[in-house]
């Protein structure tokens, strides 16, 4: 109970931190935005902004939360992210990407909760670990293939344009989608490949944004990148040699 309750207070200064961190990050680009209004950074006359920003909050305290191993309370704060981003995207009209927080990620989230709190043995502690050789490459394969399943939808059934035709803006966006499901996947089973696809995710958000000039997006998803690549970080600090997967010698 003790060990609980220490979680959850992880996660409760966490979310207070993650507030902190974007009232500061709103009052800079508030500043920016006095100088410079035409780059039009904070758009509070948008209601999928709005609801973005409680989004954003609630994503930075439950990765800022899991980068602790043990802490599967962070979960919580994800499934509210996800919760809020599904309505943003509905907003938006990304009725695909609403489809796919409610459908994918919520459902992967619950199930992270299930699997970290689940008690193991001390012989096989549920700890941080690289995936071996052979699920990598499946990983990478599989990552691939969605990327270019979501590439052929958005061409043919979204945009109905040609394949190469805004094939950089795209392909960012197939990206974020496959790799944002594969992070969420492999983080159930505390696998530090989730990192590097949620590092991939935050990169290709940040092209994604900038092509869409969309400062705001870009400088939230610096911001991620950032967060997630201190999360991975932290743990592979937890993980032992022999954990090491594929990275092992």
């Amino acid at each position: 109970m003790n060990r609980n309750l220490s979680l959850w207070k992880q996660t409760g200064k966490n979310t207070i931190l993650s507030v902190l961190l974007f009232a500061a990050l709103f009052g800079l680009l508030y500043l920016v935005e006095h100088f410079y209004p035409e780059l039009q950074l904070l758009r509070f006359y948008d209601a999928a902004f709005c609801v973005g920003i409680p989004a954003s909050i609630t994503g930075v305290a439950y990765v800022l939360s899991i980068k602790n191993p043990e802490n599967y309370t962070g979960f919580y704060a994800g499934i509210v992210m996800s919760l809020l981003l599904c309505v943003q995207f509905f907003l938006q009209g990304n009725y695909d990407l609403c489809l796919l927080y409610i459908a994918i990620f919520v459902p992967f989230q619950i199930k992270s909760i299930v699997q970290w709190v689940k008690p193991h043995s001390a012989d096989a502690p549920f700890a941080p670990e690289f995936l071996s050789k052979k699920a990598m490459w499946i990983s990478v394969a599989v990552c691939m293939a969605v990327t270019v399943l979501d590439y052929l939808f958005a061409t043919y059934v979204v945009h109905s344009d040609g394949l190469l035709h805004n094939w950089l803006l795209k392909l960012m966006g197939a990206l974020m989608i496959s790799s944002s499901v594969l992070a969420n996947f492999w983080l159930i089973y505390k696998k530090n490949d989730a990192w590097i696809y949620w590092v991939i995710y935050s990169l290709s958000g940040i092209i994604f944004y900038v092509i869409l000039n969309n400062a705001f997006s870009v400088v939230l998803f610096v911001f991620f990148a950032v967060i997630n690549g201190m999360a991975g970080i932290a743990w592979i600090r937890n993980t032992d040699e022999e954990h090491m997967g594929w990275l092992r010698r």
